[in-house]
């Protein structure tokens, strides 16, 4: 028994090691994640854009802006005029927190009377949002110890108020149930259609399909339509479930958010047939398929801010649909978000469904040939 045991395990070590393809993801795959998770992955707030609003003429209204603006966690600040511009700054998403000062800021602290600020946040981040939130009143602690010799009790005066646009009841679901349905649907699709032809290659009914009359692009749309067929019916599963059990609300357009997943399907469904048209057995199509998810997931905004990132993470995110459909997804849900602001988006999943699914269709029409 021990012996059969043995000649399985070293088989298996065979299979790993003598493969150049499994070699490469097992032990290569690990380092470059290692690497590029250290870069991407951070739960601080760093190059935050901050617009503030100072309709105080004292000097404390003063000191108290540059002692946000010299803040690292704020590095790009702004000073907008009216409280009618919060709003749209939040939700073209300029900035990540609006700092409001109001007009009796000064003279209340020289007095002796309360005098809060508020903080109005993006709740569509819902962990940024939060971290940024504790830097502001650590900002505003520091500040207020610095008025002890000028203002009597300015530690108790100096209060920070906080409001969440899009998010008012600060419930986390309003913002992981959207985010969850693209990770969920991503996975989907890229797990059908990673196994597909590695299943065919594994039953060695692949070459009989090469050798049939169906044409390379045939090939493609035959695998392309299940898995994105899967993937689409769990989405709307999910959807219905984030709207009727756990009441997320969904105020934007459900046409537009269908036709963003069904794009965003196709491309992550494109890269599933590549990474399988690669691979020979399913194990490494799993393989594969799990290298790509990972990445897909950590940059896409869901864990940490994009802003967060170095310059050239922020760029390869780019390339990742799941970055492009969660701002669409978010923005459908909580804030009915118009179809020219996701233009741009829609754009990016097309090109990019184009062109991992016209890589897969070359693939296929060389290995014909």
């Amino acid at each position: 028994m021990f012996g059969r045991i043995r000649a399985l395990v070293v088989k298996e070590f065979y299979a790993v090691l003598l493969d150049p393809k499994t070699r490469f993801q097992v032990f290569v795959g690990p380092f470059v994640m290692l690497f590029l998770f250290s870069f991407a992955i951070t739960m601080e707030v760093r190059n935050a854009s901050l617009a503030i609003l100072n309709q105080d003429n004292g000097d404390l209204g003063r000191r108290l802006e540059a002692a946000f603006t010299a803040s690292p966690a704020f590095t790009r600040s702004f000073s907008i005029s009216s409280v009618r511009e919060i709003e749209p700054v939040i939700a073209e998403q300029r900035a990540l927190m609006v700092l409001r000062i109001p007009e009796d800021f000064s003279a209340s602290l020289m007095r002796g009377v309360p005098a809060p600020v508020q903080v109005i946040l993006d709740g569509r981040k819902a962990n940024a949002v939060q971290i940024a939130y504790g830097y502001a009143s650590q900002i505003a602690g520091r500040f207020a110890r610095t008025l002890r010799k000028t203002v009597t009790g300015a530690d108790a005066l100096l209060s920070i108020e906080s409001r969440q646009l899009f998010n008012p009841n600060h419930d986390y679901l309003w913002f992981t149930l959207p985010v969850l349905l693209v990770v969920l649907t991503q996975m989907l699709a890229l797990v059908v259609s990673g196994m597909s032809v590695a299943r065919e290659r594994e039953l060695g009914t692949f070459e009989q399909l090469l050798v049939s009359p169906l044409s390379p692009w045939e090939i493609v749309i035959g695998k392309t339509l299940p898995a994105a067929a899967i993937a689409f019916g769990i989405g709307i599963a999910i959807h219905l479930l984030a709207r009727t059990v756990f009441g997320v609300p969904c105020l934007g357009s459900l046409g537009l958010l269908a036709f963003s997943f069904l794009l965003f399907i196709l491309a992550c469904t494109g890269v599933g047939l590549f990474i399988s048209s690669l691979c020979s057995t399913q194990q490494q199509a799993f393989l594969g398929v799990f290298t790509c998810m990972v990445p897909f997931v950590l940059l896409s905004g869901f864990a940490t801010p994009i802003e967060n990132m170095p310059d050239p993470l922020q760029a390869l995110t780019l390339l990742n649909p799941a970055r492009h459909v969660i701002v669409i997804a978010l923005g459908v849900y909580l804030k009915d978000i118009p179809p020219g602001e996701v233009m741009a988006q829609l754009l990016w999943l097309g090109g990019i469904a184009a062109a991992t699914l016209g890589s897969a269709g070359w693939f296929f029409k060389r290995r014909i040939q």
